[in-house]
């Protein structure tokens, strides 16, 4: 079988590959237009988030038997009509989960800390101490939206606080001994912390809004390490504004583009323009699953599902 790498990856994902007695091509510089006209060539194809897999680019892969995507999400392949041609999907949420439950773990305890906002000060000169007084996630209750790889790997590092950790699911039965799974209503009523872990589906996409956001009885701090487009960033400023929404942390936002790297390269928004200045929110550049060891991680995972499945 040949495949087809899009994107550059750790070094054992071809190096294995080629030990199971797959042939490997690399380019990861040629036009989509230009893989189009020879994709039909390849069995399968390895990708991070170069480009879009759509019904055009999987027209003129007559051949295609995989796609493995080097990290959690699919949203950026045509997954129904993969599917209807018998192409098999891989991801790799068991990579990369670890290293978001850190991040999400790092950006909480720093937003309630200070943290970032402190250090600024300091090197500019200024030692204001009440000013950045923390507040202790001992005590609290923690929300986590979507309980599948992300959730569970963030509610594994709560383990160590004495902090109750509910989970709103739409599947039934995902709670285990590190969180209680309960109803919408309940999750609105209790928690203090919300943490988004859901996948870009139809369903997220726009579910961090307005209604959504004053439905909850009280004030909350809010981390985003899933996808960005599963907030309305305007309706998350206007919380920010109001204080119903204490403080933030987002590593993924609205505007990225299908790269997730080229948010600056058009006009940026009104309201981004607000996240970007204000003082109780926490930006990084979508690199909560972006670790030495999870670049490791997802590329093995990637190299051991092709391995069950094709050898």
């Amino acid at each position: 079988m040949k495949i087809l790498h899009l994107d550059t990856n750790h070094d054992l994902l071809i190096n294995q590959l080629r030990d199971l007695g797959f042939a490997n091509d690399e380019d990861y510089t040629s036009s989509k237009v230009d893989i189009e006209k020879k994709i039909s060539s390849y069995d399968g194809i390895v990708i991070r988030s170069r480009f879009t897999i759509d019904k055009s680019f999987l027209d003129a892969a007559t051949n295609l038997k995989f796609i493995g995507r080097v990290g959690a999400g699919l949203e950026n392949i045509d997954c129904d009509y993969a599917n209807s041609k018998g192409i098999t999907l891989i991801a790799a949420p068991e990579g990369n989960r670890n290293a978001v439950g850190e991040h999400a773990l790092g950006m909480l305890l720093s937003l309630f800390n200070k943290l970032n906002k402190a250090d600024r000060e300091v090197r500019e000169g200024k030692w204001l101490r009440e000013a950045n007084r923390g507040v202790e996630l001992d005590g609290k209750t923690i929300g986590l939206i979507g309980y599948g790889n992300m959730g569970k790997a963030f509610a594994k590092k709560l383990r160590g606080f004495d902090v109750q950790v509910l989970c709103y699911d739409i599947k039934e039965d995902v709670g285990d001994e590190n969180a209680k799974q309960v109803s919408l209503e309940e999750f609105q009523k209790k928690v203090e912390v919300v943490s988004l872990h859901t996948p870009q589906t139809p369903l997220t996409l726009g579910m961090i809004n307005a209604q959504f956001i004053n439905d909850f009885k009280q004030s909350f701090w809010f981390i985003n390490t899933a996808r960005g487009k599963s907030v309305v960033t305007a309706d998350l400023v206007e919380a920010l504004q109001s204080g119903k929404i204490l403080g933030a942390g987002l590593d993924v936002l609205e505007y990225e583009k299908a790269s997730f790297e080229t948010l600056f390269s058009s006009e940026l928004p009104e309201a981004f323009q607000y996240v970007i200045q204000a003082e109780n929110v926490l930006l990084t550049p979508h690199v909560a699953g972006w670790t030495v060891e999870s670049k490791e991680k997802l590329a093995q995972t990637i190299v051991d599902k092709i391995k069950a499945k094709f050898c």
